[in-house]
């Protein structure tokens, strides 16, 4: 019974540690993404990929074409009902909630910060402030959110298809960068898609999470170390029995496939139980078939 209690309490311990983790996690990537829009982004007079561009756009054409000034925050929780009911039937309740949080956030942050321009120089703002942009969207995927609208099309997707989506994303934006060139002429138009694709970049080298990696291990334990994956990752694996050539002495091998995140946390626990195993990581583009994928709630 006692063991019990304190099980529970050690559960409870670890979800309120995580809940409070994420919550960091998007506080920093809304304050880091509202600065960047009034620093950056609008000094270039640049359109971000994703709703955040899109409101920008139509805040923009208000007040060009209308001279109404609308608010950031009221536009870009028009925009993203839609995506927030579609992720929270696709990918779930706490995540969609959690993202929800962080395009309140960005949006009110966007338009209580003043405007801040670091830079004129054209290149610098779509360069390093399509890198912030990334590293923002990152720490909210760390969080297990995002910053809503298509960034809930490509986490679902992504988890779905088992594939890395945000190139595709980027294709996507790119409609919305043609009417913005229609409208306010094609060189801020042209110059977004350099401040996207940094962005883009960034976030597929940061976010780990949707890569698949393939693990070759022989090595004298294997099944301790199988027990290990199993426990860690929750993949299964599969044990090859064969002959080493240079000694002639019999090996076996575990062939198994992760995801990209769980590569570190996994060598290190193998090289514990099996200082002398030997581990071949391969990159693996895509997976077909029961690929376990942890729960973004």
């Amino acid at each position: 019974m006692k063991g019990s209690l304190l099980n529970g309490e050690h559960s409870l311990s670890n979800g309120v540690r995580g809940h409070i983790g994420r919550v960091v996690f998007i506080l920093l990537a809304s304050a880091i993404m509202a600065v960047n829009i009034k620093s950056f982004v609008e000094a270039g007079g640049l359109f971000p990929g994703g709703f955040n561009g899109l409101t920008l756009l139509i805040q923009r054409s208000a007040q060009e074409f209308l001279g109404l000034s609308v608010p950031f925050s009221l536009i870009n929780f028009l925009l993203n009902a839609v995506p927030a009911a579609f992720s929270f039937r696709m990918i779930g309740r706490r995540f969609t909630l959690y993202s929800c949080l962080m395009i309140v956030l960005t949006s009110i942050l966007t338009d209580v910060i003043p405007s801040m321009p670091l830079t004129n120089d054209i290149l610098l703002i779509c360069i390093f402030g399509g890198m912030i942009n990334g590293f923002a969207i990152s720490l909210c995927l760390m969080g297990r959110a995002t910053s809503g609208g298509t960034d809930f099309i490509a986490v679902a997707l992504s988890q779905k298809l088992h594939v890395d989506c945000w190139n595709y994303i980027l294709l996507g934006n790119a409609l919305m960068l043609v009417i913005a060139g229609l409208l306010f002429g094609w060189n801020n138009a042209l110059y977004s898609i350099i401040f996207q694709f940094a962005s883009t970049q960034v976030v597929k080298i940061l976010d780990t999470r949707y890569k698949r990696n393939t693990l070759f291990i022989i090595s004298e334990k294997s099944e301790e170390i199988y027990e290990h994956i199993r426990e860690s990752t929750h993949h299964g694996a599969t044990l090859f029995r064969g002959t080493g050539l240079y000694n002639g002495e019999p090996r076996s091998m575990i062939y198994s496939v992760i995801s990209g995140d769980q590569v570190k946390k996994v060598t290190k626990e193998v090289h514990r139980v099996d200082p002398k195993a030997f581990i071949n990581i391969l990159k693996t583009d895509q997976v077909a078939g029961n690929f376990y994928q942890r729960p973004n709630d």
